[in-house]
């Protein structure tokens, strides 16, 4: 895969050299989320309402660069005074836009609800569609992770023609993103655009996702490459995408936010 460097629109994004698919957010007040959200002192309580401020502001940079446009005219609240320059003219979320929202159980359960009540308010409720899957990570008997299990899903139809998002919110090996891409485009057609929104994404993550499929982008909050050797951290990333490294033996992202989908279910108490 090219390596080229990241758009930069007004310094949002972090410069990179993962290709024009990649955007990872540059934004101090979600890093500081993540940074809170993943530390020992948040338990479950807290942790659900940090994961839904990030995944607005996450849904709304998708939504702002990626969702198509159309030219409005909208009477507002001056109307009665101003009738000609009360007018909103310009442009808005193209209300044609179909969307599907897949919810990974169970981390993605409380992203991907917030995804679907925020994309209500712009579209449709008729061209918004939240499906759920119920997949977990398969292990071997020393803990290695070895793939993504499907073992049952609400899916609600086709999804030709739509933008199909995936915030699921670690991005790690990306077996479970490949395998629910793969699902959809073997049984429900050919989205218009596909997009995965993990909170933290590991290089790995990036060249499994992006070189089994070529109209998926990927937004995230943060990158994590904490296992890559120092010359790897030092540079640009993607420089050396080769020896870059987010993920311990285990599969797990290092630093991670760990356990994610324990810590927002409770399930381990």
């Amino acid at each position: 895969m090219p390596q080229q460097d990241g758009t930069i629109f007004g310094g949002w994004e972090v410069a990179h050299r993962y290709g024009d698919r990649v955007h990872i957010l540059n934004n101090t007040h979600l890093l500081t989320l993540l940074a809170r959200l993943s530390s020992k002192e948040v338990t479950h309580p807290e942790l659900p309402a940090l994961v839904r401020t990030i995944y607005r502001a996450l849904l709304i940079t998708v939504c702002g660069n990626e969702f198509p446009r159309t030219e409005a005219e909208t009477p507002t609240r001056m109307v009665d005074f101003h009738p000609d320059e009360g007018i909103y003219r310009g442009p808005i979320v193209d209300s044609a836009t179909r969307a599907v929202i897949v919810d990974v159980v169970r981390g993605g359960i409380v992203p991907s609800q917030t995804v679907f009540e925020m994309l209500t308010s712009v579209l449709p409720a008729e061209n918004v569609r939240l499906d759920h899957l119920s997949m977990q990570r398969l292990a071997d008997e020393h803990g290695h992770v070895t793939g993504v299990d499907l073992t049952g899903s609400k899916i609600g139809g086709s999804v030709e023609g739509s933008i199909l998002l995936m915030p699921d919110p670690m991005g790690a090996t990306g077996s479970t993103s490949v395998r629910a891409i793969g699902h959809y485009l073997e049984h429900y057609g050919k989205p218009k655009l596909i997009v995965a929104m993990p909170m933290i994404a590991t290089p790995e993550f990036l060249r499994c996702v992006l070189s089994r499929f070529d109209n998926v982008l990927v937004y995230t909050a943060r990158l994590d490459r904490g296992m890559s050797p120092p010359r790897a951290l030092a540079a640009q990333p993607g420089t050396h995408w080769d020896e870059e490294r987010g993920l311990n033996d285990l599969g797990y992202i290092v630093p991670g936010a760990g356990g994610m989908g324990e810590v927002l279910n409770n399930s381990w108490c």
